[in-house]
């Protein structure tokens, strides 16, 4: 005869399934710990350099300095103190000039040479020392040696295509605009001149006499702008309300050159 089967009580069940459920957890891998995502990198700011002045930029600025002087005005914006330039301005465009003509001051000249078996590129700076331009500065700057920037209306590097009118009657403009190559009371005189030209000569192939180029040479200025006393890097006066302003920029020169027509150096000579 068979006994009762008795069923285990309500708690007996629980526990039982309690340790169960227990055993099944601890036998479960631990999670990984999650990986943190990478930090974004630092973002790298940089500056990018003043560009180069060109002849255009620099007679644009001087354009402007003359504008505001004229109107009694300072100039806006930020100084061009410290900017880099590379200037190139033409010469000779009309071939060369008698051997006896005199260069102006501060301007580049082609010539012949004796015989006109060569020919002769010369530029003697001015002497600005004393100049009303430099005026307030003599006691920073021992000396002041000027360059003009021809033709200053004209902002490409070559020759004026423009021809003379016949009809059109007047002189020449005179110069308005210009560098002026300064030197510090005590500095290096290596750059210095004082009162020589930079001076080169161009011969023909064997007894042949040069041919004078049809598009010119051209002459290179390469420094760094400077400051006068006010922290302004350009300058400008005017004899009266009616004259046009006469603009200089303060520079510390670097390199002057002379190159033919197709920018290749024929000389150059180089601050120390």
């Amino acid at each position: 005869m068979f006994e009762p089967t008795v069923s285990p009580r309500p708690s007996v069940v629980a526990i039982a399934a309690s340790l169960l459920v227990l055993g099944a957890c601890q036998r479960e891998e631990a999670a990984p710990a999650p990986i943190p995502a990478p930090a974004a990198p630092t973002p790298v700011v940089t500056v990018a350099p003043s560009p180069t002045l060109d002849r255009a930029s620099l007679l644009e600025a001087m354009d402007l300095a003359a504008s505001a002087f004229a109107a009694g005005r300072e100039v806006g914006g930020a100084s061009l103190a410290g900017r880099r330039f590379v200037v190139r301005q033409t010469f000779g465009c009309g071939g060369p000039a008698p051997a006896q003509a005199n260069a102006s001051e501060g301007l580049p000249a082609l010539t012949w040479g004796e015989g006109r078996q060569s020919l002769k590129l010369s530029l003697a700076p001015g002497d600005w020392s004393q100049s009303a331009l430099i005026a307030g500065d003599a006691e920073t700057w021992e000396a002041a040696e000027g360059f003009w920037l021809a033709r200053p209306w004209l902002r490409a590097e070559g020759c004026p295509a423009a021809q003379g009118d016949p009809l059109a009657q007047g002189q020449a403009s005179l110069q308005t605009m210009g560098l002026a190559a300064v030197f510090k009371e005590g500095g290096s005189r290596t750059g210095r001149r004082n009162g020589r030209a930079y001076e080169f000569t161009v011969r023909g192939e064997g007894d042949q006499p040069p041919v004078a180029p049809t598009r010119g040479y051209r002459l290179v200025l390469e420094g760094r702008m400077a400051a006068f006393a006010d922290g302004r890097a350009i300058r400008c006066r005017a004899a009266s309300p009616d004259h046009r302003p006469v603009c200089i920029g303060a520079v510390q020169l670097d390199r002057v050159a002379f190159e033919d027509a197709d920018s290749k150096m024929l000389s150059e000579w180089r601050d120390g």
